[in-house]
């Protein structure tokens, strides 16, 4: 390098330290982000840094030093010439040749995006992101009036999207005012359609909408694009909008439905599904070109409002987002909740990747480690439902007991309240946030087929089921430290062990996570006989991690964060909902996608026919996993019981109900804080923590123990299990079977 050369360099060097890129506000940075559909992982991939160094840089608590801070600002700008800010005129940026974006469309998506109401405290918790700005990008490179370019090179090179899906994974086709069709897309985007018919939307959204998303991991494949048709779409393209109740109970219009014939006739497939809520449209792959779109019909009950709340009845543009923030976070739904959170687990573990290059430089597909394969295996007989096809020979009316069958399920318990606990004024409920997701963190599961062995000597790291006894394990005297044991009143506790909290009367199946407590208490086991998987491994961790940053994130949106202190905690908690009822939605969903996929792992028939003994649908399915059910299960129980006998041991409280992730205790206050016993902040080691992250717990509800006491007389039932009705207290005859 010259003299000259040296001095320039020193001389740029000294120019970036001094100038430091603008950037712009953190909110806005966050703004900017999830209005391009990036998740932070992408920026960070980019950047070559790390996940939480975005996050800190989008909530203010650090800030990008050179070399990244350059980058940063570069992609930053890039982004607002593209989502300018809502009220910024003109400010869009020029596109690659696509679907047309028009100024009405533009007006259409701005009056669509309703404000943020910020939260209505003043604690740490932060107020909630505003919304994407709603925006659009023109058809070719020729500018509109107004219109302002980005400095060249720039747009190209700070924005990482995958050109193939420049306009996102999904789009909301609906018809305007003016008859004319639109997709609403993330980020504000509306593009015309000129498509006539399903085909040709088809054709259209595989040509020219730029829809979709990539692959979650490296030998997996890209997310096919979504539309979601409304009322008025359905209308157009001359479908129902709504089924008729054979049609719903078939779940998918009749073979010869006009729409069916057309796609025929243009050489598109449906597969086995049909065209029902969730059809998916396809041609047979030719090497590794996917030719497939997946539709969503809501106003066919597609988006279940257990899950989704209200999602159905959204506008057009307001639906986009919805869709579209659980897509960049969770991934493309392409079913039911439970349908997707079970597709993530492949998406994230596919069961064959591309082998190394031969010699002659071909490939060919071999097992990808750590996945579940491409076959599936058959279950033990004790971890096999009843009518499973390996049951065939058992007698017609036989009633399997403990010793026959693995019965691992969330806890269903209550008791009667004690003297001293009915002097006490409230019943306060806790719920253990993602509960079942925090199981499965870290949970080392089967791969493989089960392997049967006689008299085994127990492995806590082994993944099973296990003949064993545990009647002998006494509550009364338990271990809760390495060399510390208490004594507890076992009267006043549900037995870890079973479902119903009673203690077992012999030999039964369980899960690896249920012995290995056992022991964890301080009793011996001994094995009568086992079914373990010598293939295993920590199959659900990138799941949870998924599903947890995808909670995590949005709650953050909703004012909730996760460094909040007890008290802030709490009042972040109340009302978060109504902030932004559309990202509550996304919450929900999430939630849904946890508890729906791990039970499509232990999938029941479903009609079509089905007779005890035969094989069902499901289980050609490699993730037909009734095991990994059960163990992720167990260790949420397992979870729970620790936490309670942690509490008992410290406090002398224990629970009156527990009804799966959620905990009631009498108190004499309203609040968690009037019986969790934190000092100085900090909560007991081991017991129960406020926050948001999984596995710790929030306020579930409050009523008084008058109220507990009434309801339970009102039904004769001194053990009705209170936990089911704590969070706002209404009762009715059908939750009782009257």
């Amino acid at each position: 390098m010259s003299d000259e050369e040296e001095l320039f360099s020193a001389v740029d060097a000294l120019l970036e330290q001094a100038v430091r890129d603008p950037l712009p506000e953190p909110a806005e940075r966050k703004r900017l982000r999830e209005a391009a559909g990036l998740t932070q992982d992408q920026v960070a991939g980019a950047l070559q840094t790390r996940r939480e160094a975005v996050g800190n840089w989008e909530a203010g608590r650090t800030e990008p030093r050179p070399p990244k801070r350059a980058a940063y600002a570069r992609l930053l700008e890039g982004l607002a010439a593209r989502f300018p800010a809502p009220g910024a005129a003109g400010n869009t940026s020029t596109a690659s040749a696509g679907p047309t974006a028009t100024p009405a469309r533009e007006a259409a998506a701005q009056t669509s995006a309703p404000h943020t109401a910020p939260a209505p405290h003043t604690a740490p918790a932060p107020a909630a992101a505003p919304r994407p700005a709603a925006t659009s990008r023109p058809a070719s490179t020729s500018r509109r009036p107004g219109a302002k370019t980005a400095a060249p090179g720039k747009t190209t090179a700070a924005v990482a999207v995958d050109p193939r899906f420049a306009h996102g994974p999904l789009a909301v086709i609906d018809v305007g005012a003016d008859r004319k069709v639109v997709a609403y897309c993330t980020g504000g985007l509306v593009l015309d359609v000129p498509a006539k018919s399903i085909p040709a939307l088809v054709d259209w959204t595989l040509q020219e909408a730029k829809l979709g998303q990539p692959k979650l991991s490296g030998p997996g494949k890209d997310a096919d694009p979504l539309l979601v048709l409304t009322e008025s779409a359905l209308e157009r393209y001359g479908l129902p909008t709504t089924l008729t109740e054979e049609e719903r109970l078939a779940g998918r219009l009749p073979e010869g439905h006009k729409v069916i014939k057309q796609l025929a006739r243009a050489e598109w497939k449906l597969t086995k599904r049909g065209f029902g809520p969730w059809a998916r449209i396809y041609r047979p792959a030719k090497g590794s070109e996917r030719a497939c779109v997946q539709l969503c019909i809501p106003s066919w009950h597609a988006l279940d409002s257990r899950h989704w709340g209200t999602a159905a009845q959204l506008p057009p543009a307001e639906l986009a987002r919805v869709l579209g923030a659980y897509a960049s976070r969770v991934m493309t739904p392409c079913g039911s909740t439970a349908v997707t959170g079970l597709e993530l687990m492949t998406a994230l573990h596919p069961p064959t990747r591309a082998s190394a290059p031969h010699a002659d430089g071909t490939r060919h597909s071999e097992h990808n480690p750590g996945s579940l394969g491409k076959d599936p295996v058959d279950p033990a007989p004790c971890e096999a439902p009843d009518g499973h096809p390996l049951l065939a020979d058992l007698p017609r009316f036989h009633i399997r007991g403990p010793g026959e069958k693995l019965l691992e399920e969330a806890y269903d318990w209550a008791r009667p309240m004690t003297d001293a606990e009915c002097t006490l004024r409230h019943l306060v409920g806790i719920d253990v946030n993602m509960a079942f997701a925090a199981g499965a963190n870290g949970l080392i599961v089967g791969l493989g087929a089960p392997t049967h062995v006689k008299a085994p000597v127990f492995d806590p790291k082994l993944p099973g089921s296990w003949l064993v006894d545990l009647s002998h394990v006494d509550l009364s005297r338990v271990k809760v430290g390495k060399d510390t044991w208490a004594d507890l009143d076992a009267g006043l506790l549900p037995s870890p062990f079973t479902p119903k909290g009673e203690r077992p009367d012999g030999p039964a199946w369980y899960a690896t996570p249920t012995v290995a407590y056992a022991v964890e208490l301080g009793y011996d086991v001994a094995p009568i006989e086992a079914y373990v998987r010598y293939d295993n491994g920590r199959y659900l961790d990138a799941w949870y991690q998924r599903l947890r940053d995808a909670y995590l994130a949005t709650m953050a949106d909703l004012g909730v964060d996760a460094d909040l202190a007890p008290a802030d905690f709490l009042a972040a908690m109340d009302g978060y909902q109504e902030r932004d009822p559309q990202l509550a939605i996304v919450v929900s969903a999430i939630k849904a996608t946890v508890k729906g996929g791990l039970g499509k792992l232990r999938e029941r028939p479903r009609g079509e026919g089905w007779r005890p003994g035969e094989p069902w649908r499901a289980l050609a399915r490699p993730t037909w996993r009734p095991d990994i059910r059960a163990a992720v299960i167990s260790r949420t129980r397992i979870n729970l019981h620790r936490k309670i006998v942690k509490h008992a041991a410290f406090t002398g409280q224990y629970p009156v109900a527990i009804l799966s992730d959620c905990v009631v205790y009498a108190a004499n206050g309203e609040s968690p804080l009037d019986f969790l016993p934190y000092r100085d902040g900090k909560p007991l080691p081991g017991g129960f923590k406020l926050g948001i992250n999984p596995g710790l717990v929030k306020h579930e509800g409050t009523q008084t123990v008058l109220w507990g006491e009434g309801v339970r007389e009102q039904f004769d039932a001194p053990d009705l299990n209170l936990a089911r009705y704590i969070k706002d207290g209404t009762v009715t005859d059908a939750d009782n079977g009257e």
